[in-house]
């Protein structure tokens, strides 16, 4: 079942000039902060390419050049444009379609500069966590704090504890995270996994025959005693764009900070994963659908048309669920909502 309303494979940007370098809402009862960090959608310039012709492609129409010229300061001159620079795709206020078309109207260019170069930057891409079915096996845990401060950030040392057989080893870093409560599906009673709560990064200093020295390098939020290390993976801001899969329909789980409401920017989960051929990279729509009675003496009822008030974006993915970015949200996106593919 797919959406009726068209959902193009580049995913539309409704007010994209506001999402870069905007705060993303932290709502975790247990520390409120704002998150300064560059977001957006962007295209690297291939050869052959203008202003003129990428306004085409992008907006159906060349003539909105001027704008797109707005959008990037770092053009002094829009006659003049170089492959390999980067520049920011906006969406115009009104504007209902966001179209990557592969290839150019010049139609000399060689195959690999006609493949599509669109993608999406979020630089807080190491702070989202995640939900998996089997929790992550730590590498170890934070059992005291040098000083014993009551809040630990970035610089303090804190003292780690190995689990099990995990060998630790100066100079490594390691995210540190906690596991929440597992989350059970409320209509099967079936267990969806346990949350991984990322709130920083450590970075070994120092062993010793029982435990080990560690410096936080990194506090994305509240880091308490007790937080568990998994091993640092450095993971690359630039997501590149992707077919999404064909026939997928499923559920936003919750938002990352479990508001009941969720909107532009907010990180949320959803019940579909690898083993659903959910990539990174890769679009959905929001949406709703009401049932109304046709007729009263037959009492049947109908699927109204599917109303899509809603985008997201693909983050992360583990084999059941994936991590996701609302990059649209007409109205209050609550949990439970309905995901489906976009419809080419």
């Amino acid at each position: 079942m797919y959406c009726n309303r068209k959902f193009q494979m580049f995913i539309c940007l409704s007010a994209l000039t506001a999402m870069i370098f905007s705060p993303v809402r932290m709502f975790a009862q247990e520390n409120k902060e704002i998150v300064e960090h560059e977001a957006g959608f962007y295209y690297t310039i291939q050869k052959g390419d203008t202003l003129w012709d990428l306004s085409h492609r992008f907006f159906d129409s060349s003539w909105l050049w001027p704008d797109l010229w707005s959008e990037n300061s770092q053009i002094s001159n829009p006659h003049w444009i170089y492959p390999g620079d980067r520049i920011r795709i906006f969406h115009q206020k009104g504007t209902e379609r966001f179209i990557g078309k592969t290839g150019s109207k010049r139609g000399a260019l060689k195959k690999e500069q006609q493949k599509e170069t669109l993608y999406y930057y979020y630089s807080p891409i190491d702070r989202i966590g995640f939900i998996k079915k089997s929790p992550v096996i730590p590498s170890g845990a934070i059992f005291k704090v040098k000083d014993d401060k009551q809040m630990i950030s970035a610089g303090d040392l804190v003292y780690i504890r190995t689990k099990g057989d995990k060998q630790l080893t100066a100079g490594s870093k390691y995210s540190v995270y906690r596991t929440l409560t597992p989350i059970i599906d409320k209509k099967t009673k079936a267990l969806i996994g346990t949350q991984h709560y990322m709130t920083g990064v450590v970075e070994i200093t120092k062993i010793e025959p029982r435990f080990a020295l560690a410096r936080v390098v990194q506090s994305y939020r509240t880091i308490e005693v007790g937080n568990l290390l998994m091993p640092y993976k450095m993971r690359s801001p630039r997501i590149e764009l992707t077919q999404s899969k064909k026939g997928l329909n499923g559920e936003l789980i919750l938002s990352e900070e479990h508001a009941d409401n969720m909107g532009d920017n907010d990180i949320a989960f959803i019940d579909k994963g690898s083993n659903d051929d959910v990539k990174l990279g890769q679009q959905y729509s929001i949406y709703y659908q009401e049932k109304q009675r046709l007729n009263r003496k037959t009492r049947e009822d109908v699927l109204l048309t599917q109303v899509v008030y809603g985008s997201l974006l693909v983050l992360h993915t583990e084999q059941t669920t994936s991590t996701v970015l609302i990059t649209r949200s007409d109205q209050s996106i609550n949990p439970g909502a309905k995901i489906c593919s976009p419809i080419e």
